[in-house]
């Protein structure tokens, strides 16, 4: 039967050593383990994050940058709140179109239409450039994705019917904002009125909403996508001279944020390789006994291989990847 222990071994005030003996025992088996037996401890690693690595082949399917999902808070009260508008208050976009019905800003391009010089919008050279512009967004494939009332596609503006022969209100043959049961204000900008009675406008703006409830929706985002590519081109080949647009689209912020973080991607592989620079020069001495150097190499190369397990390994597990987190090498770079 083993003997009492030796007082100065057990822990108490004095003796805090209870936890650090027993890792210390620990450390040095496994020391005397890596000396006798090196070639497993340096292939296993290698081998194992290469194989967690092959995880980014899955990255382009798991590529998760909607804005929404990463600002926003997953089950905060706002979506709750619109999920409950979307219960009751639902939309029908392919027949009865209302726009303060969406719970959402809805599948939309916007264009505004800025008369030149300081003119109006309102006058008939410009009205006329303004149905040419009309004219060119409406092509077969919004016809049959626009969001419906009445039969036909929602109107763009108020003021815009398809009548290609339409002439321009009257200066003062409108209300202002109000006129009847039609509300103006978000329909025209840099207004002048007379006593409530519209008298010139410098802009005005239209908006083209596509159905995005039902399985048109995929391909209303596709005709937004088109859309952003193509309107340039044929602003230039209206040739408008009265008229100056400017244009945008519900997934116009989506992608200047993933332009964005394309763009940044070369500043990232500038900043790592500074990084690592720094690290393996930090630990740089003029003597040899307190130089460095090789272990800060190893340090990086093990920090290198603890993301590319990491990260593959979630992207096994189907977790979705934002660019957020291409600053974690950094902090581990920093431990």
């Amino acid at each position: 039967m083993a003997g009492p222990r030796d007082p100065a071994e057990r822990c108490s005030c004095r003796n805090t050593d209870c936890v650090e003996r027993p890792l210390r025992r620990l450390f040095e088996g496994l020391a005397s383990g890596v000396a006798a037996w090196p070639w497993p401890f340096v292939l296993v690693p290698l081998l194992l994050s290469g194989g967690l690595g092959a995880g980014f082949l899955f990255l382009p399917q798991r590529q998760a940058n909607d804005i929404e999902g990463q600002f926003t808070p997953t089950g905060g009260p706002a979506k709750a709140e619109r999920d409950l508008v979307r219960r009751h208050f639902p939309t029908d976009d392919s027949q009865r179109f209302s726009a303060p019905r969406l719970p959402t800003e809805g599948a939309y391009a916007a264009l505004i239409a800025v008369a030149s010089s300081g003119s109006s919008v309102l006058q008939p050279t410009a009205w006329a450039e303004v149905l040419r512009l009309d004219r060119t967004v409406r092509d077969a494939d919004y016809e049959r994705l626009c969001a419906r009332s009445h039969g036909s596609c929602a109107s763009p503006n108020p003021l815009l019917s398809r009548g290609a022969d339409e002439r321009p209100p009257d200066p003062g043959s409108l209300q202002f904002p109000v006129n009847g049961s039609v509300f103006l204000g978000a329909a025209l900008g840099g207004v002048d009125t007379d006593g409530g009675r519209l008298l010139s406008a410098r802009a005005l703006k239209l908006l083209y909403y596509l159905r995005e409830d039902g399985p048109e929706a995929e391909d209303s985002r596709q005709w937004l996508q088109s859309f952003l590519r193509n309107i340039s081109s044929k602003l230039r080949e209206l040739e408008l001279s009265s008229i100056q647009v400017t244009y945008f689209t519900s997934l116009s912020r989506q992608q200047e944020f993933e332009g964005n973080t394309k763009s940044v991607i070369p500043l990232f592989s500038v900043t790592y390789f500074l990084t690592i620079t720094f690290a393996i020069v930090s630990c740089l001495r003029l003597s040899c006994i307190r130089n460095n150097v090789w272990l800060a190499c190893c340090g990086v190369v093990s920090a290198g291989l603890a993301v590319l397990s990491s990260f593959g390994l979630m992207l096994f597990c189907g977790v979705p990847f934002v660019v957020t987190v291409a600053n974690a090498p950094f902090l581990i770079l920093g431990k």
